[in-house]
């Protein structure tokens, strides 16, 4: 199976909303002990544990479609999970389906036009701003103080999610693991 997250590379983004994807990827990489395997053809960083594979796009998030076909396409990947930020969602919501439209979200439009909608999505939400003006420096802005605390437990929650659907079906993982969203004290 081919797990991606969806963000965008570099360290000035790695802690951004936007980048969520990564950080659950990271988590799991941390705890599998992950090989990575180089490969410039994949425009992406790609790691193996398990017969498993988990990609970071260095193509930015309008393109990260293009990284995840080059992999599923090399290993001949049937499956495929994306990790990804969602801002319909509340603040700290996990959420899973198979398929469905991309909701405006880049990342998302990127992989249905490379690899169809025919993936399971692990749906993260950020919450939105007030404006709509404001989404693009939302997204890439880092999490408040207020939830900063609440952020390490929602990556480990969401990674233990997927490590469960590397086994068992989207109805199974959503009926244990869906998150509505995170009550901040």
């Amino acid at each position: 199976m081919l797990i991606v997250g969806l963000g965008n590379p570099g360290q000035a983004y790695e802690y951004h909303r936007h980048n969520i994807g990564f950080l659950v990827i990271d988590e799991l990489i941390r705890r599998c002990h992950a090989i990575e395997i180089t490969k410039a053809s994949f425009e992406g960083t790609l790691y193996t544990c398990r017969a498993h594979y988990f990609l970071k796009p260095t193509t930015y998030m309008n393109l990260s479609g293009r990284s995840a076909a080059a992999v599923k396409n090399f290993y001949k990947i049937d499956e495929v999970i994306v990790i990804h930020d969602d801002l319909d969602l509340p603040f700290g919501a996990l959420r899973f389906k198979k398929g469905g439209g991309h909701g405006g979200h880049n990342g998302l439009k990127s992989m249905d036009a490379a690899i169809s909608r025919d993936y399971i999505r692990v749906r993260m939400g950020i919450g939105k701003p007030e404006h709509k003006s404001a989404v693009a420096s939302y997204v890439l802005s880092d999490f408040s103080t207020v939830e900063q605390p609440y952020v390490t437990e929602w990556i480990s929650k969401a990674a233990d999610a997927v490590e469960r659907l590397l086994h068992e079906s989207v109805e199974t993982v959503a009926s244990g693991y869906t998150v509505k969203k995170i009550e901040i004290e």
